[in-house]
């Protein structure tokens, strides 16, 4: 599992004061860049930094977020990962604590994709593995 913490802005706020539906899915990109980029870069494997799509986003909401100025924990963790595309779970809490309320649970299917083609490509071996390893709870 991989554990980020987001801030909500006050501009991610919509008229009831709570985290808007749309802002919540900036909010999933932000904790996942990190992982995708950052640590896959300093693992060796530069590849999801130069390019990387969402080809599906599916969001449940369970209770609202408040802005409030604290950080938001959401854990992430891989549900499928095939030969082209790979699938993230998210629990959003409401808090930055693991015992706040999940708020919101996502999934998001990922590819690789290469940007001098404008083709997907197939993960390697290594981002596989990479990808088993630190999503997975034995890897955490």
């Amino acid at each position: 599992m991989y554990v980020a913490q987001v801030r909500p802005r006050w501009s991610d706020m919509d008229v009831f004061g709570h985290v808007n539906h749309a802002n919540m899915v900036t909010l999933l990109e932000e904790a996942r860049v990190p992982l995708l980029f950052d640590e896959a870069g300093r693992a060796g494997l530069p590849e999801f930094s130069k390019g990387m799509v969402v080809v599906r986003l599916a969001v449940d909401y369970r209770a609202p977020i408040v802005v409030g100025g604290q950080e938001i924990r959401v854990e992430i963790t891989l549900k499928d990962l095939k030969f082209a595309s790979l699938t993230l779970a998210y629990q959003v809490h409401d808090g930055p604590g693991a015992r706040d309320k999940v708020a919101v649970t996502a999934e998001t299917v990922l590819a690789p994709y290469d940007v001098a083609t404008n083709r997907p490509r197939r993960l390697t071996a290594e981002e596989r593995a990479f990808m088993r390893t630190r999503l997975t709870e034995a890897g955490a």
